[in-house]
């Protein structure tokens, strides 16, 4: 039996990179997976390769279940009819991973406004509208779990003078995940009454290599020795949605670090494990 046989789960941003890899983890541990994303069909994206229907096919092939639904998260209506489209395939949801984000690399005095507004809608808005619907499933019964994939993009370049003076465009992406990280900590407070609800955040130690991280070429590929194998997020999603909420509920850890805490691996570098992570991950 896997440690997601019989439960429901939710993966955002499904299509590609850290959701596919996710979705498919989960459905080999037996959750039924309802993938979520824009991107249908390959070759629909004008930039990244990776679909909805790649993803489930896969899954289906390895002998998982799953479903694609299309969603626009930067829309209230299009989480909300994700989660009911779950619910319609497979019933309550036990398990959601929001995965979904959005970045522009543009320095702030040149970032357009709708942009930045549709990016904090991704984000941030989405995490807290999909979490409060799956909160009508888990709530009732006591059980749950919500994983927030966060970034590294969250630890701030801290106080001056910045010897590193040039605009990189992360400060939307970075405040968004801060967003997110403190979210994370709030609703695991609030949660916590109900005994068996876990709310955690999870960054990458290392850069994962995916179609858009080597697309603006934050890695070179899967053998940048800057990067981390995909999988070991998704383990790290696995570990924080199975484990009891008393273990786990108000983490902000990243992915080697949680993974060698609880022993799946021997060795760990990267973000909080030899590099500081954010606050929220300290506390």
């Amino acid at each position: 039996m896997g440690k997601l046989t019989g439960k429901t789960a939710i993966v955002t941003g499904a299509s590609r990179g850290i959701g596919q890899e996710i979705a498919a983890l989960f459905a080999a541990e037996g959750a039924r997976v309802v993938c979520g994303a824009r991107t249908l069909r390959e070759g629909e994206h004008r930039m990244l390769e990776g679909s909805l229907e790649r993803t489930v096919d896969q899954i289906r092939a390895a002998g998982g279940e799953a479903t694609a639904v299309t969603a626009d998260v930067s829309q209230e209506a299009e989480c909300l009819a994700l989660v009911e489209a779950a619910r319609r395939a497979y019933g309550p949801i036990d398990v959601l991973v929001n995965n979904a984000a959005l970045n522009y690399y543009i320095p702030t005095a040149d970032y357009p406004t709708n942009r930045w507004m549709r990016c904090f809608a991704v984000n941030v808005h989405a995490p807290f509208i999909l979490s409060k619907s799956v909160l009508q499933d888990m709530i009732p019964r006591g059980s749950g779990a919500i994983v927030n994939i966060s970034s590294g993009a969250a630890i701030g370049p801290g106080r001056g003078p910045y010897a590193d003076q040039e605009a990189h465009g992360g400060v939307m992406y970075g405040a968004t995940k801060a967003a997110l990280e403190r979210f994370t900590q709030g609703l695991a407070q609030e949660v916590s009454q109900y005994g068996g609800i876990a709310v955690t955040a999870v960054s990458p130690s290392k850069v994962v290599p995916t179609p858009g991280t080597v697309h603006f070429k934050l890695v070179t590929g899967a053998d940048d020795p800057k990067g981390e194998p995909p999988i070991l997020m998704a383990k790290a999603a696995l570990l924080l949605a199975n484990e009891p909420a008393a273990k786990v509920n108000g983490r902000v850890t990243y992915s080697q670090q949680i993974l060698k805490e609880f022993g799946l691996i021997e060795t760990a570098a990267g973000r909080g494990v030899d590099i500081k992570g954010s606050g929220y991950s300290q506390v």
